[in-house]
């Protein structure tokens, strides 16, 4: 069974599913167990390169058992993790991706005060490049 596996800070929006199942053709959807999703989600920003290897040890071994030739892995969050992550799925032979959206400015009035928003609506996914150089 093909899996999205996701490695990522975000709750999926129906938009991203749906790409996903046409896209890739998966059939099931597997987030990080919460003690896992927690150590993602929170990297500290004093380690160097050398130490995130130590702090990721147990998303590693986690990856290393679940993901299957042709599972797709969403990696998105710190850049230099995400990039390890991507070399690692890619030695799974797994295929690693990230999300891409458009920001759309939402103004509106409250009273005398213009708000403004961000709103993001996904696009599509797009695979990493590899590491050695897609160009």
């Amino acid at each position: 069974m093909k899996t999205f596996h996701l490695l990522f800070n975000h709750t999926l929006t129906e938009a991203q599913k749906a790409d996903a199942i046409q896209t890739f053709g998966v059939e099931k959807f597997e987030s990080l167990p919460p003690k896992l999703q927690a150590l993602w989600s929170n990297i500290p920003a004093d380690i160097d390169t050398y130490e995130m290897g130590s702090y990721l040890y147990e998303v590693y071994l986690y990856l290393t058992t679940r993901v299957q030739e042709d599972d797709v892995v969403l990696i998105q969050g710190d850049f230099g993790a995400s990039c390890m992550m991507a070399s690692l799925v890619r030695k799974l032979d797994g295929i690693p991706v990230y999300a891409t959206t458009v920001r759309r400015a939402v103004e509106s009035k409250e009273g005398d005060r213009v708000l403004k928003t961000s709103v993001f609506e996904h696009v599509r996914f797009r695979e990493y490049p590899d590491i050695k150089g897609d160009w």
